[in-house]
């Protein structure tokens, strides 16, 4: 594979700036000139639209700032991009995250790709899920699959634990996620209807399905937010905009709202986050670590909070929410969550109103839920 010490970034055709190599493991930025006049800051926080020569650290994503790392697979995808250097007879331990920014190319999540870009990817004819989810398996089991290059098609750029897919349905980009090693058959039912709790609650989600198996419950998936038909949308986990590993549970709800209100510089904001917060600890969604939140950046209407996404029954470290609610990761209460509230400065009826109508409909839902698995 042929080694690149340098990349351009590119935002809907348009040159961003550049990235080189410094110091063998560092990805050094620079912004185009013509972005510095009429572009935007692709990352507020650490890199302002300024003339100069940025400089990351080596930790916590490996030599990149974030919203660069934000276009790396994670998870399931960093295993298939693996799998695929493995293959190639190449080191992973060796390759440079410029060098996976490169195999991302134009496949990565988000808005921005990378020129150039390694090109492994070949089209063959789209294939039934039980297939996928199958061949899924197989790699989880023991890293054979005869499709592999199908699977990093379809796959190789995808964050999260869980194995997944990126397709068309309907003309339109979504996400078709399959059970992983330690899921259950009825993990894909359950997160369905998790996202249609959630929606009851007023939770803004992108539209999600439950697609069917002749092996399972059915397979979850969800419409991309970060597509709207061709164009894409600049998006920036919490993770990235505040430079800190999602793998250490050290982050609160504290901070992420008042990062979405210096952001957004709308408290409408907050309150969808707040609404949020309330449905993690009601629903008991523990994973709500700092790349389960983002955010949408678009020059005619500036930052929003994305859609809510990776909703379902889950646990983070220690059982604890990888997110602390006012410093309490283990049982937050509703005074824990009024707390948060407070301290951002919402009003007294608005938070009220929220935590109250969350909690209901979440334990209406789940009760129903909890009903019909008995049956």
């Amino acid at each position: 594979m042929e080694t690149y010490k340098s990349l351009d970034v590119f935002y809907r055709g348009r040159k961003v700036g550049t990235l080189a190599l410094y110091q063998r493991w560092l990805g050094a930025f620079q912004y185009d000139a013509q972005w510095l006049k009429d572009g935007f800051s692709i990352s507020p926080r650490t890199l302002p639209l300024e003339d100069r020569v940025f400089i990351p650290k080596y930790d916590p994503f490996e030599g990149l700032f974030g919203v660069f790392a934000d276009s790396l697979p994670d998870g399931w995808g960093r295993l298939l991009v693996d799998r695929m250097l493995l293959k190639e007879h190449e080191d992973p331990n060796t390759i440079s995250s410029l060098q996976r920014l490169a195999i991302v190319g134009e496949s990565g999540m988000g808005a921005l790709t990378y020129r150039p870009s390694v090109q492994w990817q070949s089209e063959t004819a789209q294939k039934e899920l039980d297939y996928y989810a199958e061949e899924c398996s197989r790699i989880l089991k023991s890293a054979y699959s005869e499709d592999l290059d199908e699977l990093f098609r379809l796959g190789g750029s995808s964050g999260g634990a869980r194995p997944k897919i990126m397709t068309e349905v309907d003309g339109e980009d979504w996400i078709i996620k399959f059970p992983s090693a330690i899921d259950g058959p009825d993990i894909g039912r359950i997160e369905y209807e998790y996202s249609q709790c959630a929606k009851k609650c007023g939770i803004e989600m992108s539209e999600t399905r439950l697609f069917p198996s002749k092996t399972c419950d059915g397979y979850f998936g969800t419409k991309r937010f970060d597509r709207r038909g061709t164009e894409r949308i600049h998006m920036l986990s919490a993770s990235a905009l505040l430079e800190h590993s999602h793998r250490l549970p050290t982050l609160d709800y504290h901070m992420l709202m008042k990062l979405t209100l210096a952001l957004t510089e709308s408290y409408k904001e907050v309150e969808k986050l707040y609404r949020l917060m309330c449905f993690n600890v009601f629903a008991h969604n523990r994973d709500d670590h700092a790349k389960n939140f983002a955010f949408l950046y678009e020059p005619e209407t500036g930052w929003r909070l994305a859609p809510a996404y990776d909703l379902t029954y889950s646990n983070s470290t220690g059982g604890e929410h990888a997110t602390m609610v006012n410093g309490n990761g283990s049982n937050p209460s509703i005074k824990d969550l009024y707390a948060v509230a407070e301290a951002i400065g919402l009003p007294k009826e608005t938070y009220k109103r929220i935590t109250e109508l969350v909690h209901d409909v979440v334990h209406e839902e789940l009760t129903n839920m909890l009903k019909k698995n008995k049956q």
